[in-house]
């Protein structure tokens, strides 16, 4: 059995019935610091925003019910929240519900539209349950193939125990006491919370399909932090700079948004003369006449790396060409770019070399002239936004390039397969190439107008 109640007869009860708002008030207490957003009684403190899907009680838990052509809807709370910690439990039936709670949500009243930060409840076999997606403005922030092990939390057709953190510039996400995602971004600082379900266009064979919310409470004084496992990848948009978290855990700033420390020509101990600026915490190779290196020259690290996890930002203008290399020696002699193993940055849709190479080797994130990046669309950046570039190495050789957090690539360096793929490029005529112990860190000069920022590294053992 289930009762279902219009927002207005809601209002209604609840001016009327003393004794339902005694309930209420009794269900909305606040116990241990927590408090109940949800009475179990009505949709009281709640609205439906951005589409018109049909939300009831049922039992102990609120029901978000899928309807046909209208788009995502939002059971909003009424309240605005800032810092909190908020917990509930989420159930979805059918792999094709998929939902999501707004953290922090923001609404556009003109165009009808919610937007804003949404921890994700997706069922389907991509399982990026937990993770954080921007609404209707950035899309993915958080991707869950940056924490593939969490992957494993959600369960279809049970309830699954949901953890938010939004405290200052820091959201953090637990599924079922599995840490999932841990976003740093300052875009909003205060906003509703809503329960989502997502839209299912035209299609009848999906309507009347019902996601689950309850035990939906929440606190905003004293908020203790719950302890974040060491070892997970942390998403800031906040330029060159490191949370406490990521300081233990092992990461430090290659760049440090204020001037070259730690960086030197690829041809001399010195950092280049020209070309090379750094204005308002932006590292930028100058436009030059489009050569390989002949400019300015490349920069490398002082330091050497073997395993590790590198983080970038990049900034591409159009038509532009660079590249982030690895494993670099400065062992092989060449007049062009010091060599090593390469994340492509390319303007592919207006240079000539995403078109050269094979089936597209030189592209955006490949390992260039070797393996091509394997990337969907919607995850690249424009031309003259910033993209997010991340190249991990582990310790068994075992690398992996993403684009905007989502893998894009992997390899084993020195095996038969990659030896084969050498063997077929540009750089068969150097022994062993890419499979130094260490090397040094590589940016670019291929005489394109070229940014980087927030460079970051953690040494892996």
């Amino acid at each position: 059995m289930y009762k279902k109640l219009s927002f207005p007869l809601a209002l209604i009860l609840s001016g009327m019935i003393c004794f339902s708002c005694e309930q209420k008030k009794e269900s909305t207490s606040t116990e241990d610091g927590w408090t109940s957003l949800f009475d179990g009684e009505s949709l009281e403190g709640w609205k439906a925003l951005g589409g018109e899907a049909e939300f009831i009680i049922e039992d102990d838990a609120i029901v978000g019910i899928s309807k046909v052509n209208t788009p995502n809807t939002f059971l909003s709370t009424e309240k605005i929240f800032g810092d909190y910690i908020l917990e509930l439990d989420l159930k979805i039936e059918d792999e094709t519900s998929n939902s999501g709670v707004m953290t922090r949500g923001q609404y556009d009243a003109q165009k009808g539209r919610v937007f804003g930060y949404q921890v994700e409840a997706d069922p389907k076999e991509r399982a990026w349950s937990g993770g954080i997606y921007d609404e209707a403005r950035r899309g993915w922030l958080y991707p869950l193939s940056l924490n593939p092990e969490a992957r494993k939390a959600f369960k279809l057709g049970e309830y699954n125990h949901y953890r938010i953190e939004a405290i200052g510039n820091e959201i953090k996400t637990w599924i079922n006491g599995q840490p999932v995602a841990y976003l740093v971004d300052d875009m909003d600082s205060q906003g509703f919370i809503g329960l989502q379900v997502h839209s299912i266009g035209s299609n009848p064979d999906h309507a009347g399909r019902k996601t689950y919310f309850k035990n939906i409470k929440v606190q905003t004084e004293n908020l203790e932090p719950k302890a974040f496992e060491k070892g997970h990848y942390v998403v800031s948009t906040i330029d060159n700079s490191l949370t406490d978290y990521e300081k233990e855990d092992g990461w430090k700033l290659l760049f440090n948004g204020t001037n070259t420390a730690g960086w030197k020509s690829a041809k001399g101990e010195e950092f280049p003369s020209k070309g090379w600026t750094v204005s308002e915490g932006v590292l930028t190779i100058a436009e030059s006449d489009g050569s390989e290196s002949q400019s300015f020259g490349d920069i490398i690290t002082e330091d050497m790396y073997s395993a590790f996890d590198l983080s970038f930002q990049f900034k591409l203008s159009e038509g532009a060409n660079s590249g982030v290399k690895y494993f670099v020696t400065l062992d092989e002699k060449t007049s062009g770019s010091a060599i090593g193993l390469e994340y492509q940055i390319l303007d592919d849709e207006k240079h000539p070399d995403a078109k050269k190479g094979k089936n597209g080797n030189r592209t955006l994130s490949s390992l260039y002239d070797l393996i091509t990046a394997d990337k969907q669309p919607r995850f690249i950046k424009p031309i003259g936004e910033w993209n997010q570039g991340r190249v991990v190495v582990y310790p068994n050789n075992h690398v992996e390039h993403y684009l905007n957090g989502v893998k894009v690539l992997e390899y084993e360096r020195g095996s038969d397969e990659y030896r084969k793929l050498v063997a077929g490029s540009k750089y068969a005529k150097w022994e062993d190439f890419g499979e130094a112990d260490q090397g040094h860190i590589l940016l670019q000069d291929h005489g394109n107008l070229v940014s980087f920022k927030s460079i970051k590294l953690k040494p892996l053992h």
